[in-house]
C-alpha cells in the first residue's frame, strides 16, 4: 500500500469512526497514529504523536482561548446581555418588528464581549423570546431570531472559530479578529434588512395578530438609564478591540485584560459569589481543555496528511481538473455547508483545513479571506437540519414545550437564506474581509 493510499484510507476511517459514534479528537488521533505506524513503524507513531502533543499547544498564542472563553462566561454570569437586549428593544421601539431587530443588535454587542455562540443562543432565548412572545410575535419567529442571529458570536471578534482557523492556517490570530468586523457587520445589517421585509410585506409571518406590527414595544427606558447600563459594555468593548486594533496588545494580553474587565464588571453589579465564580472557572476549564485537545489532534492529523503526500496530491488534482479557484471555491463551501448538516463547526474545520490550505495557497488565494468566508458557510451548518448546535441550544434553554425542534428549524431557515446571500456578497468583494486587516 502506497503513502498516499494510507493517506485516503486514513481519512475513509476518521470519517466513519465520526458517523458512528467516535469523539472527533479520538477519531483523529487515533487514524493518524495508525497510518504513521503503517507508513514507519509503531515506534515512530508514539513518537509522531508526543511531538505533535507538544508542538501544537506550547505556543504563548495559545493562552487566548481560556483568556476569551474566562472572558465570555464572566459576562453572560454578569447580566450584560439581559441589558443589552434591555437598550436596543428600547432604540427599537418605534420600527416594525422592534424586538427582532433588538435581538439582532444586541446579538451583534454580546458577540463582540464573548466569541461563542452557545453562550448568545443560551442568554438570547432566556432574555428575548419571553419578551418577543409577550409582545405578540409568533413563537416560531422568536426562536427563529434568536438562533439565527447567535451566529454572529462566531464571526464578530473575538471569535473561537477565527482563532482555531488562525493555529491551523498558521496566520495572525489579531489579523483574523480584525478581519470578522466588517463581515460581522454586514452580516448583521443582512439580518435587520430580513426582518424589517418580513414585517413590512410578511407581518404574518413574524406576529400572531399582524394588526400589532406597528404597536409600540413598551419597555420603559431613559437615555440616563441605557446609558447606565449600556456603558459597561461599551468600555469592555473598547478596551478589548480598541487596545487589538490599535496594537497596544497581542491577543492574549487582549483576552487577559477583558477577561480583567469582565471580573470588574461582574463584581460592581453584584453578580458574582464564590459559588459562580467556582462554576464560571471549571466550564472555562472544560470548554478550554476541549478546543485545545481538539487543537492537539488536528495538528497530528495534518502533519499525518502532509507525511503521507495527500494534500499535495488533491492540489494537483483539482488542478488537472481545471475547474479553476472559483470551481474549487463552490465546489469546498458546497461540502462544509453540507457537513454542517451532520456535524458541528469546530470538527468541520479541523478535518477540511488540512486539505483544502494548501489548494487555496496554490490558487493565489488570499488566506485571511479564505478563513472568513470559511467561517461563514461553517455558521450556516449552525442552523441547518439534522445537526443545527445553535437550534438545539435554543430549545436547550426553552421552558416551552409548546415549541418543537422544528418550529426552531424552520424559524430559522430565513436567517439561513439571509447568510447565503451575504456570503455570496464576500466572495464577490473580498475587500470586506481583508481591508481593515492590512491597514
Amino acid at each position: 500500500m502506497t503513502d498516499l493510499q494510507i493517506g485516503l484510507l486514513a481519512i475513509v476511517l476518521m470519517l466513519a469512526g465520526i458517523y458512528f459514534g467516535m469523539h472527533i479528537g479520538v477519531a483523529l488521533i487515533v487514524t493518524s497514529f495508525v497510518s504513521v505506524a503503517l507508513i514507519k513503524s509503531p515506534d515512530v507513531a508514539a513518537r509522531f504523536v508526543a511531538a505533535s502533543a507538544n508542538d501544537a499547544i506550547r505556543d504563548y498564542l495559545f493562552g487566548v482561548i481560556p483568556l476569551f472563553v474566562l472572558m465570555g462566561m464572566l459576562v453572560s454570569v454578569s447580566g450584560v446581555g439581559r441589558d443589552t437586549f434591555d437598550v436596543f428593544q428600547w432604540l427599537m421601539r418605534r420600527i416594525r418588528g422592534g424586538l427582532g431587530l433588538a435581538t439582532v443588535g444586541a446579538n451583534a454587542v454580546f458577540a463582540a464581549i464573548t466569541g461563542i455562540s452557545i453562550a448568545s443562543a443560551s442568554v438570547f432565548t432566556k432574555v428575548a423570546v419571553p419578551e418577543m412572545i409577550r409582545h405578540g410575535y409568533t413563537r416560531r419567529f422568536a426562536v427563529g431570531v434568536v438562533a439565527g442571529s447567535s451566529v454572529l458570536g462566531m464571526l464578530i471578534p473575538p471569535s473561537l472559530l477565527m482563532i482555531i482557523y488562525g493555529v491551523l492556517a498558521e496566520e495572525s490570530v489579531g489579523r483574523m479578529f480584525i478581519a470578522g468586523i466588517i463581515p460581522g457587520i454586514v452580516l448583521a445589517t443582512g439580518f435587520g434588512l430580513l426582518i424589517v421585509g418580513m414585517a413590512y410585506l410578511r407581518p404574518g409571518m413574524i406576529m400572531q395578530n399582524p394588526a400589532d406590527i406597528t404597536r409600540t414595544d413598551g419597555h420603559h427606558e431613559t437615555w440616563r438609564s441605557a446609558t447606565r447600563k449600556f456603558l459597561p459594555i461599551l468600555l469592555l468593548i473598547t478596551l478589548v478591540l480598541g487596545g487589538l486594533y490599535g496594537g497596544l496588545f497581542t491577543p492574549t494580553e487582549a483576552g487577559a485584560v477583558g477577561a480583567a474587565g469582565a471580573l470588574v464588571i461582574a463584581l460592581l453589579r453584584r453578580r458574582l459569589d464564590w459559588k459562580k465564580l467556582w462554576n464560571v472557572l471549571t466550564e472555562t476549564g472544560y470548554v478550554s481543555v476541549s478546543v485545545l485537545f481538539l487543537i492537539i489532534s488536528a495538528m497530528l492529523y495534518s502533519r499525518m496528511l502532509a507525511l503521507t503526500g495527500m494534500p499535495a496530491a488533491v492540489t494537483e488534482g483539482i488542478t488537472a481538473l481545471g475547474w479553476g479557484p472559483y470551481g474549487f471555491l463552490v465546489a469546498y463551501l458546497a461540502i462544509v455547508i453540507a457537513m454542517g448538516c451532520i456535524i458541528d463547526s469546530v470538527s468541520i474545520m479541523l478535518i477540511m483545513l488540512p486539505i483544502v490550505l494548501p489548494i487555496a495557497r496554490s490558487f493565489g488565494m488570499d488566506i485571511v479571506w479564505f478563513g472568513v468566508i470559511t467561517v461563514v458557510a461553517v455558521e450556516i451548518g449552525l442552523l441547518t437540519p439534522p445537526f443545527g448546535v445553535s437550534v438545539y441550544t435554543v430549545k436547550s434553554a426553552l421552558n416551552d414545550s409548546r415549541i418543537t425542534i422544528r418550529d426552531i428549524f424552520a424559524g430559522a431557515f430565513p436567517f439561513v437564506l439571509a447568510m447565503t446571500a451575504i456570503l455570496g456578497l464576500l466572495i464577490a468583494f473580498p475587500a470586506l474581509s481583508t481591508w481593515l486587516a492590512y491597514l
